[in-house]
């Protein structure tokens, strides 16, 4: 089976972010890392591939291979890079349709895994928007994937338990972090990945104009980015016999009763 994985590389959160301030959107020019919400697309597919592939499909400025090249050295054949000036301030969307296109020149794929959302981005939304463009069948929040002649079988995380979905292949499936435990590249790995292929290519590539993506083509604007307010401490209530009563009519104020 051969299967591509849309993989983020992010700055590292164990270092202080920084934002632009002409555009209130988090600086991305220092090395990125792989999402640790993508390792776990990244062992899946590993453990479904079996004598297929994995390859990887990213979208990053400055044609970054960091974090790609962690999760060729965990065992992905090769990856495919879009990376271009004119994809800064992108949207879920656009973000959708140049990951739509990059999927486009993997020959063969029978299965696209995704995170559910992004670590430093929490819309949630690309992998039902690829899924989508790409015309294909899709399944959300896996937590075990099981695949049969034809066909994926998703148990798919709820509120009060999972689901049970069977779709046709090739199809589209957002994983969660509890679905496997993702493996730690060994030193031969790493050495390894040094040398797997990686198509680093532009938007020009792709058939997509600079306009229809980036901040021109975003259909939504960071205005303003101010500090979270501190929490104010809370009123204490002493019990003299009433205490129930002023904790109900507080409960009642906001609407919880």
């Amino acid at each position: 089976m051969n299967i591509v994985v849309c993989v983020k590389q992010i700055p590292d959160p164990a270092e202080p972010g920084a934002l632009d301030p002409e555009t209130n959107t988090l600086k991305r020019d220092s090395k990125l890392i792989l999402d640790e919400a993508d390792s776990y697309g990244v062992e899946m597919a590993l453990q479904l591939a079996g004598e297929g592939e994995v390859t990887l499909v990213s979208m990053a400025p400055n044609n970054e291979t960091s974090g790609l090249r962690t999760a060729l050295a965990m065992g992905a054949a090769k990856a495919v890079l879009v990376s271009d000036e004119a994809l800064a301030g992108s949207d879920s969307l656009s973000t959708a349709k140049v990951l739509a296109k990059a999927i486009g020149r993997v020959e063969g794929y029978d299965l696209v895994l995704t995170a559910t959302e992004s670590s430093d981005g929490y819309t949630g939304t690309v992998t039902e928007q690829l899924a989508e463009l790409l015309q294909l069948p899709s399944v959300t929040f896996a937590k075990e994937i099981h695949t049969t002649e034809g066909a994926v079988d998703v148990q798919r995380q709820t509120e009060l338990g999972y689901d049970e979905v069977e779709v046709p292949l090739p199809a589209v499936v957002s994983v969660t972090a509890g679905v496997v435990e993702p493996r730690y590249p060994s030193f031969k790995g790493i050495m390894a990945a040094k040398n797997k292929p990686v198509d680093e290519v532009g938007l020009g590539d792709l058939g997509i104009e600079a306009g229809d993506v980036g901040f021109d083509g975003s259909n939504q604007e960071v205005v303003d980015v101010s500090a979270a307010p501190e929490r104010e401490a809370g009123e204490i209530i002493e019990d003299e016999g009433d205490a129930h009563e002023r904790i109900v009519a507080f409960l009642d104020e906001l609407k919880v009763l």
